[in-house]
């Protein structure tokens, strides 16, 4: 798998993980307006797309924000919550690799 190919598909995975993640499989009791931590992913997912650079550069920079989110929660929360947000900070470096092998490929 290209690393375009990764970049665009863990994007989507992890944004669709977030919007879940808040909303409905671990929300936090009275919270559920955290689902909106996916919106500034969803907005990138078009440009990753179609590979502007640009957007490559801002998922680059906000994708270690939410590994720190995920990895907090990881190790702080059980149960379904823990296992969520491992998934979440698994995610998060898998893309952080692959956006970081695409913009080392100057393509």
């Amino acid at each position: 798998m290209s690393a375009a190919r990764a970049t665009v598909a863990g994007l989507v995975a992890l944004t669709l993980l977030q919007a879940l993640w808040g909303a409905w499989l671990a929300p936090l009791p009275g919270a559920r307006w955290l689902a909106l931590k996916a919106v500034p992913l969803a907005i990138l997912v078009p440009g990753v797309a179609r590979g502007q650079r640009r957007a490559r550069q801002w998922l680059a920079l906000v994708t270690p924000l939410y590994f720190g989110e995920a990895l907090v929660r990881a190790l702080t929360e059980s149960g379904r919550h823990g296992l969520v947000a491992a998934m979440a900070a698994a995610l998060c470096v898998v893309t952080f690799v692959a956006v970081l092998a695409w913009l080392r490929d100057g393509k």
